[in-house]
């Protein structure tokens, strides 16, 4: 297997929803993706900004890189994506994983969308499959589906080195994603784990969400060996039948996420508000006593 060259990786924190947002690229002046970026949203006032987005565009700005590529993990539930501001800043497409159809397809009935919402991807500029690869300068990515958290999650390798997971892991003492959202499987989440945790023990595991406890910083990456000795939930020697009893007792107890029912709504149109009204309103939907 040829030696790539270790990515170069830019993270930025958003703390009000504890998100991590990455720009990967090769070297200053050359090609990058950025992975899951965050809007700014305030829900008392209904209001988004750019700030954290803007961060991001100042960075790529400021090395001279060509981001080609607005590579989503999955349809966050505790934020809202920045791709549609990104594209326009940065000339980037946006893409996700193909089973986004199976999420959109929920949650169209969900929110009961107008009818010119069609679950078939196609918001998205591009839909990626497990074991797709493609070339973004020096940088060589390949495409993990990585289910569980949601049926639609990706794992993104670049240059056999490093590994953007999403939510599918958290930081060893934090364990793993809930599996109780619509398509959810804890069993499918252990086994996109384990397929994780057989690549190589020094590759770089970049999560998505860090939610530390007293007295220790953030953190956004770790190494396969590490999860495999230290994470909570799925360390060597723990297994899928007690995993999942474990998760499903967990997930029991656990609230929605704050921004869930906004954040749903836009991130199925890949970042997309709901069409505008007659006067040129947009109105997002609250679902009530539905469960």
């Amino acid at each position: 297997m040829t030696q790539h060259q270790a990515p170069q990786v830019k993270a930025f924190l958003d703390h009000d929803s504890d998100t991590f947002s990455y720009v990967v690229y090769d070297h200053s002046g050359g090609q990058a993706v950025i992975i899951d970026p965050v809007l700014d949203f305030d829900y008392a006032s209904g209001c988004t900004r750019t700030t954290s987005a803007r961060q991001l565009v100042d960075f790529v700005r400021e090395q001279q890189l060509t981001v080609p590529w607005i590579l989503e993990t999955h349809a966050h539930a505790d934020h809202l994506s920045a791709a549609p501001f990104l594209r326009q800043q940065l000339g980037a497409k946006v893409a996700i994983g193909e089973h986004i159809t199976a999420v959109q397809a929920v949650f169209r009935q969900r929110f009961a969308l107008e009818p010119t919402f069609v679950a078939d991807g196609s918001q998205f500029d591009h839909l990626f499959a497990d074991g797709d690869r493609f070339e973004v300068g020096e940088l060589q990515i390949r495409v993990m589906h990585t289910p569980g958290h949601t049926p639609a999650d990706l794992s993104y390798v670049v240059n056999e080195q490093a590994v953007f997971v999403g939510d599918t892991l958290f930081m060893p003492d934090l364990g793993t994603a809930r599996c109780d959202f619509p398509g959810g499987s804890a069993s499918q989440l252990y086994g996109s784990v384990r397929q994780l945790l057989a690549l190589p023990d020094d590759t770089a595991i970049y999560i998505c969400h860090d939610y530390p406890k007293e007295g220790r910083e953030h953190r956004y990456h770790t190494r396969v060996a590490e999860q495999r000795q230290h994470n909570i939930h799925v360390r060597d020697g723990i297994d899928e039948a007690a995993f999942v009893q474990m998760r499903k007792e967990r997930d029991a107890t656990l609230g929605m996420p704050r921004l869930i029912l906004p954040a749903i709504q836009v991130n199925i149109r890949a970042g997309q508000m709901p069409p505008a009204d007659e006067q040129g309103r947009v109105f997002l939907k609250i679902p009530v006593n539905q469960g």
